[in-house]
């Protein structure tokens, strides 16, 4: 059963496990349980999605509850007009903060010539913890991991985990774009065989009255465990520790005020409205 974070008669929000896609899809043709079924079947009703996650990426997932709706929130995800944080371990030590701003094709499909220009793609982060293992993984005699709390300013596929590849700090337990070695030492000495990217907060402006709505859910057991054993859970934000709020009901504000420049406040990032 699917953890439903919030809901009203015109939206629901749920924490969308790792491994689990939000609709059928050529990523995995065999693949027989989807978000958008599992949670219409779980309360009964139609769901329409407004946005994506990865596969492999935990966390927030939105969805309509009518057509309207789906297309007030579907607008507000094309134009940028939300703000989502995410939490990410990384490889190596980052800066305090920073943007990267490297433009991005979209869809990637390495399989075919593409033809599409790259977009423009700004992803904004801020370093909440830094470990150094005395474990010699790579061609260093130690080990370095980072926490961060992430904005992406824009949505393109796989942004997130692109971008941190791009930067030399790819995401711990991506298969794709990350770095094998420390994959299996993450894998074989924690246990850990997830990606460590979860979406922890999302804020839109609502259908009914155009007020924000911010919505928390903390990292799931297996990656809370992890952020314990290196003694990282000081370091999380507010409402971002499990034992901080409670993982079937999870955090919620309405509030009113000017949503666009809320919304666009991308970590890092210069020249953002704040």
């Amino acid at each position: 059963m699917l953890t439903i974070v919030y809901r009203d008669e015109r939206l629901i929000a749920i924490d969308k496990p790792p491994g689990l896609l939000v609709h059928r899809s050529d990523v995995d043709r065999r693949a027989r349980q989807f978000a958008v079924q599992m949670l219409r079947d779980q309360i009964g009703q139609r769901v329409y999605p407004v946005h994506r996650l990865d596969r492999a990426t935990s966390g927030l997932l939105l969805f309509a509850l009518d057509r309207e709706g789906a297309t007030f929130l579907g607008r507000q995800f094309e134009a940028g007009d939300k703000r989502s944080r995410y939490l990410a371990m990384v490889r190596g030590h980052t800066g305090d903060s920073g943007c990267i701003d490297r433009a991005l094709v979209d869809p990637e499909d390495p399989r075919v010539a593409s033809t599409t220009r790259p977009r423009q793609a700004r992803t904004g982060f801020t370093t909440l913890a830094r470990i150094e293992l005395p474990f010699a993984v790579d061609r260093y005699p130690t080990s370095r991991y980072s926490l961060l709390a992430i904005t992406p300013e824009t949505g393109r596929r796989h942004q997130i985990r692109r971008h941190l590849k791009h930067a030399s700090h790819p995401i711990i337990g991506d298969t794709t774009y990350g770095k094998g070695r420390h994959n299996r030492f993450v894998a074989e000495r924690f246990g850990v065989r997830r990606l460590l990217l979860a979406c922890v907060e999302l804020a839109v402006a609502h259908p009914d009255d155009g007020r924000l709505l911010s919505l928390r859910a903390p990292p799931g057991d297996e990656f809370h465990a992890l952020l314990a054993q290196f003694g990282w859970l000081a370091a999380l934000p507010p409402g971002w520790r499990r034992d901080e709020i409670p993982p079937a009901t999870g955090a919620v504000c309405l509030e009113s005020g000017p949503l666009r420049r809320k919304m666009r406040d991308c970590e890092g990032c210069p020249g953002t409205p704040r």
